[in-house]
């Protein structure tokens, strides 16, 4: 007896929601007319993420007569890169709760309301709260973070050629947010407290939620379905699976906790066995399953050298609000020639005012260069290259300046987050590219998974060696990632002919991206 399969379901239809071809809709600079207030959702909500990411680690450090909580800044360090892998191990139940629960503009829109009270409960003066705060950014985070690009996307119909477009807007949209937004909590810390810089985060998400409700009567019906409904006899099964997942987890901190003897270093090492693990189980069932064939395992095998990399990249270059942030609070001189001091947080912009200087330069240069595209795994091997000697820079600038009257010139952690950021235009454009087209058919939302987790892996490890080396000085600490870093680069580019030629039969792999 045959089992039916689910069919799409809508959870709401608005009298006025867009139910025609692509190409008949049309508004702001001939785009979707839904496009606009979903670019005000995305500016709006990488304004209160990264502005709120931006006064973070201070928040955690400073004394608590100042506003803030006194922990030490090595374990400041570790809460935050377990922050940021969370957020991204949360996208996938994120993700899954969009497609078989309550659709992708339900969840986008709960993601914010707990975005926003997150940002609230860090507003009020009170620990406990801050806490909880942390806990409800991170878990609204990974539930908008999956699904509001699935949104945009579905705005556009297959061939519909205005798609490039929307999704270089909705790009852009996202580094206004996050340029703007270290400046003004920045200022507002400053000026008046902590909490504030908070505040204005959550005021963020409120114009965000605004345009989100707004906007919903101008969207596809694709942001309303469900595309693969849970059966009955399914919703009790995932019942249980988050339940017994949710009591694992518990237990493996509670017994990290009783071996390590620290709550923080337990998280974080719960959190980096959790990615990792997730991603070599990702792995294992792609290269066991009778659905992939041959030819799709040999494209994993050449994906496990890219992912490796990006891994170790993101452990680098996601501590921008750590160590890096600790930097240019305590060893950086911000005073400029121009009469203006760049303040600690002013840092957190540099990289979303050159991602939009250089992205086109950079896209022109892979394009250009003598009539032929740069192969994949050279750019990821660039990449990696690139963050290893920025942290040999970072290794160097906490080993010629101490702190005190022995600061560094405003420039010097300037020119570091330039230097990540062409890393990142090497590798971040082409990675989710690269991941489609080395995915076997039958699992390509779990590679795109694989994807999220190379980030959660990467600042997951962060936290276990930050945690690991609280007695050595930062300078060390740097010089150390950064040569680690620069020879698997290496080791990437000497693979770089042997990696080419197992992703020599899809069309993609010698100029992805």
């Amino acid at each position: 007896m045959s089992i039916a399969q689910p069919t799409k379901v809508r959870t709401w239809t608005p009298d006025t929601l867009r139910t025609g071809p692509s190409k008949d809709d049309r508004g702001l600079l001939g785009q979707p007319r839904g496009l606009p207030w979903m670019l005000n959702v995305e500016m709006w909500e990488r304004f209160s993420y990264y502005g709120m990411r931006a006064i973070l680690l201070f928040f955690i450090t400073d004394n608590i007569a100042n506003g803030g909580l006194g922990i030490d800044e090595n374990t400041g360090a570790v809460i935050l890169a377990v922050y940021g892998a969370a957020v991204y191990l949360l996208s996938i139940p994120g993700g899954i709760f969009a497609d078989r629960v309550i659709g992708p503009w339900r969840s986008s829109l709960y993601g914010g309301v707990v975005i926003m009270a997150g940002h609230l409960c860090l507003s009020v003066p009170m620990e406990s709260l801050a806490w909880a705060g942390i806990v409800l950014v991170a878990v609204g985070t990974g539930f908008i973070k999956p699904n509001l690009s699935t949104i945009v996307g579905g705005l556009y119909d297959q061939g519909d050629p205005r798609r490039d477009t929307g999704f270089q807007l909705f790009y852009m949209s996202i580094n206004v947010g996050a340029f703007a937004s270290p400046l003004v909590t920045g200022w507002l810390r400053e000026t008046y407290s902590y909490h504030a810089g908070f505040a204005a985060a959550a005021i963020g998400m409120a114009f965000a939620l605004v345009a989100f409700v707004y906007g919903r009567s101008k969207l596809s019906a694709f942001a309303f379905d469900i595309p693969n409904p849970l059966r009955s006899d399914e919703r009790d099964r995932l019942l249980l699976l988050s339940l017994g997942s949710a009591a694992g987890i518990g237990l493996v901190t509670w017994a990290l906790y009783w071996i390590l003897g620290t709550l923080t270093d337990a998280i974080g090492y719960t959190v980096f066995v959790i990615a990792l693990g997730s991603s070599i189980a990702y792995f294992v069932i792609m290269f066991r399953s009778p659905k992939v064939t041959s030819p799709e395992r040999t494209h994993l095998r050449a994906y496990i050298s890219l992912w490796i990399g990006a891994v170790l990249f993101f452990m680098i270059f996601e501590q921008a609000s750590g160590k890096m942030a600790t930097f240019s609070k305590d060893f950086t001189d911000g005073k400029t020639p121009f009469g203006w001091v760049i303040s600690p947080e002013a840092y957190q912009s540099v990289n979303p005012a050159v991602i939009v200087l250089l992205a086109p330069l950079v896209g022109w240069f892979f394009s250009r260069r003598t009539g032929r595209a740069i192969p994949t795994v050279i750019k990821f091997a660039a990449a990696v290259l690139i963050v290893g000697l920025s942290a040999v820079m970072m290794g160097y600038g906490f080993q010629s300046w101490t702190g005190g009257t022995d600061l560094a010139p405003w420039w010097f952690l300037a020119l570091v987050f330039i230097v990540q950021t062409v890393g990142e235009l090497f590798l971040s454009p082409v990675g989710l590219s690269t991941t489609t087209a080395l995915a076997p058919k039958s699992f390509a939302s779990q590679a795109m998974v694989l994807w999220l987790l190379a980030s959660a892996t990467g600042q997951g490890l962060a936290a276990v060696v930050i945690a690991n080396t609280e007695e050595i000085s930062d300078a060390t600490y740097y010089y150390g990632l950064g040569v680690v870093t620069i020879v698997v680069a290496v080791a990437i580019f000497a693979a770089a002919p042997w990696t080419q030629r197992q992703m020599a039969d899809i069309g993609a792999s010698p100029s992805a991206g």
